[in-house]
């Protein structure tokens, strides 16, 4: 075989379906031996969609999804999915072609250096010189991309290694390590747990899917610990139950904060407790957390790094849970009290209220109409910005939902990954929540869903600003607006020209009505919404910043 050939051989072995990619030059070969394989090629209008979408397979999936770039200009416009899925812990494997190897280190056209250029953000970087190590390199890739914390790794391919000679063998693919605990971990922890009356569970991105949605909900229900969920994953846990407490991440208004400062014991589960889980270092604070701290998670570099830590633990959280779980207590008047306390400020909190605006559409009417009307099981993507702060305040999510938003707070997220979602499973309602800038980022790969027959439906608020710097603006530089103000396209016009069908929801019309038309629709489908600045988030309003 060419080493080309048995990248393809080792894909087909991990349960590789498809590769996302953008064609190039530099990886012909490889793009050759995918003729007539197994596994489907997406193309994609722009490396980041390609990476973005990657990045939805392998949060849907739970194993690691790949794309294609070429060197680059190619690698380079690649580069904010290699990023993201550093931040959201997402198993991602990046192939780059790359000059050939006589040209290397030469200044060769496109060439770049990845070891220095990725150095920062991925879990592993190689560059291949030998066609019959290919094997080995993939498959030790996979398995890094999978293990401790999930992450990118990046395969360099000089373009005529893609030709060498690679032997016959397909490496099997490596079993990953698992993270252990035992009953003496779990007897300290019920210990830590039994002596607390304010206790409160942290959950993150490791709980992601059935079996850690299902461990997570019956250890909060046998023990009766109110949960709150890390920034984009309320879809770990049920947001109607009566132990919900919350959402972590930005714009969490300051009576939440201080409902949760009283508890006594946090426990940290499945996530690295980074800046937004942790409410910018303020809950736990660090370095000396003011409660006890426990921390699960199947890696030991994030358990201790910022906070001072009680009791760590490196293992899987799902198992873990699920032991504790097996041992019910009869917990106390106070604990039920706090309990109940967390929550009736959350379930205040989720309630819409209108400001009522009379320059535009409130956004947020739209979102709790899509709320009540969309299936139970939508996968939801959002972009970055403001658009989503409804979503996360006002849909009442479960674990039927899929939540995908991008952790690191990249633009251009939301298209791609809906268009991903909808070709992964297609079985599954997706639905994207986009604001007007990120939709010129990434929005061109509706055309993509288009190709592949894929039925997103793409939701734009279009209120022609950068919502969330305009945000920050008024407050640090009240009515000095400056860099934040668009003009955009009709973008009702510009989504028919790709085929889908589209409405517009503008200020006056019915918007459950509207919603109907657009959900029902068998077939991608884009909502504009002609959306308020008055209504800015779901936390503020334009006039009240000034």
């Amino acid at each position: 075989m060419r080493a080309a050939d048995l990248i393809v051989k080792c894909l087909e072995a991990h349960g590789i379906e498809r590769v996302y990619c953008v064609p190039g030059e530099s990886y012909l070969t490889l793009l050759d031996a995918l003729y007539g394989s197994s596994i489907e090629i997406i193309i994609c209008r722009h490396e980041s969609g390609a990476g973005f979408m990657a990045i939805a397979e392998a949060r849907l999936t739970g194993k690691p999804a790949v794309f294609l770039v070429s060197r680059g200009p190619g690698a380079t416009n690649g580069s904010i999915a290699v990023h993201v899925a550093e931040q959201d812990a997402t198993p991602v494997l990046l192939f780059i072609g790359q000059v050939s190897r006589i040209e290397l280190s030469r200044g060769a056209f496109q060439e770049v250096d990845y070891r220095q250029f990725f150095g920062g953000m991925a879990k592993g970087i190689y560059e291949v010189h030998e066609g019959g190590k290919i094997g080995e390199i993939v498959t030790r890739s996979l398995r890094l991309a999978s293990e401790g914390t999930p992450g990118p790794v990046i395969i360099s391919l000089p373009e005529d290694v893609l030709s060498d000679e690679a032997g016959e063998t397909v490496p099997s693919p490596f079993p990953l390590a698992t993270a252990h605990h035992g009953p003496q971990d779990i007897a300290a922890i019920q210990a830590m747990i039994d002596e607390a009356d304010h206790p409160i569970i942290v959950a993150g991105a490791m709980l992601r899917g059935a079996r850690g949605a299902a461990a997570l909900q019956r250890f909060a229900e046998a023990l009766r610990i109110p949960v709150a969920v890390t920034w984009k994953n309320q879809d770990i846990f049920d947001n109607g139950s009566p132990l919900y407490a919350g959402h972590l991440g930005f714009g969490n208004p300051p009576k939440h904060r201080q409902v949760l400062a009283n508890s006594d014991l946090i426990i940290a589960v499945g996530t690295r407790l980074g800046d937004v889980a942790s409410l910018n270092y303020s809950f736990p604070t660090a370095p000396q957390p003011k409660q006890k701290l426990i921390h699960i998670y199947p890696d030991g570099e994030a358990i201790g790094k910022i906070f001072r830590t009680d009791f760590g633990l490196v293992a899987d959280p799902a198992a873990v849970l699920t032991d504790l779980a097996a041992h019910p207590r009869v917990v106390s008047s106070a604990r039920e009290s706090w309990r109940s306390s967390i929550n009736e400020f959350v379930r205040e909190f989720q309630r819409f209220t209108s400001p009522e605006p009379n320059d535009a559409v409130d956004f947020g009417k739209v979102v709790v109409s899509l709320a009540a009307q969309a299936p139970d099981n939508a996968v939801i993507t959002t972009d970055a910005g403001n658009m989503s702060t409804w979503v996360h305040r006002h849909w009442v999510m479960t674990p039927k939902n899929t939540l995908l938003g991008a952790i690191a707070g990249a633009m251009g997220f939301g298209v791609p990954t809906g268009v991903a979602a909808a070709i992964v499973d297609p079985t599954r309602m997706a639905i994207t929540f986009v604001g007007d800038g990120g939709m010129l980022m990434t929005g061109q790969e509706l055309a993509t869903a288009v190709q592949y027959g894929a039925k997103p439906k793409i939701v734009i608020s279009d209120n022609g600003i950068y919502g969330t710097i305009r945000t920050h603006q008024e407050r640090h530089f009240p009515n000095r607006v400056s860099g934040t103000d668009l003009v955009n396209p009709d973008f009702t016009l510009w989504a028919k020209s790709f085929g889908v069908f589209t409405t517009t929801i503008t200020l006056g019309d019915d918007i459950d009505a509207k919603v109907k038309e657009f959900l029902a629709h068998d077939g991608a489908a884009v909502l504009h919404v002609k959306s308020s600045k008055e209504a800015l988030s779901a936390f503020t309003t334009l006039s009240a910043l000034n």
